[in-house]
């Protein structure tokens, strides 16, 4: 049975959960584990009781990340225009993904799993874009995964040039004036 963590234990492991924010944000999610422990000032022990494995503080940040992403997958299916909530969600992921570097790493991850949730949101976010006319026919959910890695390269190798390529591959998604909406 799981027991409440005293409340300096609770600490040290909130130290350590927002110190393995920044610092697989910075270096990614193969960054030295001492350097979170170093961040949070605490003992490498510290980290090892509270996180036994690297998996183990990797998953805490992955259901966090992706929670949060499918948030944004959310907001996005709320707005108003279908081309705009798409381009919301491109464009926030891809600066989410210029700035975390363990974000970029671990949704790559997720794409991976077919069941994800996000998976799903994005595509209703396709459908929903196309049956309004404003995505090409012939984009799936796979070709955004596939745009927003390509992003997220760019973003490494520019990190300030990211957004000139992001809106030259958004023209790429738009359809051509011969195509028609899916369900048309």
């Amino acid at each position: 049975m799981d027991r409440p963590l005293r409340r300096d234990a609770r600490r040290n492991r909130d130290a350590l959960v927002a110190a393995a924010r920044e610092v697989l944000a910075e270096r990614g999610i193969e960054a030295p584990l001492e350097a979170v422990a170093k961040r949070a000032g605490v003992a490498i022990g510290t980290l090892y009781r509270h996180f036994p494995e690297r998996g183990d503080l990797i998953d805490t940040l992955l259901e966090e990340k992706v929670s949060a992403w499918a948030g944004l997958a959310r907001r996005s299916l709320e707005a108003g225009d279908a081309w705009e909530g798409l381009v919301r969600f491109l464009e926030e992921t891809c600066d989410l993904q210029a700035r975390d570097r363990a974000f970029t790493e671990l949704v790559c991850l997720s794409h991976l799993d077919e069941r994800s949730e996000v998976n799903g949101l994005v595509a209703r976010l396709v459908d929903r874009a196309q049956r309004a006319g404003a995505l090409r026919g012939d984009v799936g959910p796979i070709d955004l995964a596939y745009f927003m890695m390509a992003v997220s390269r760019v973003a490494e190798a520019d990190p300030g040039g990211w957004r000139r390529h992001f809106r030259l591959m958004l023209d790429a998604l738009r359809p051509r004036p011969h195509q028609e909406p899916v369900g048309a």
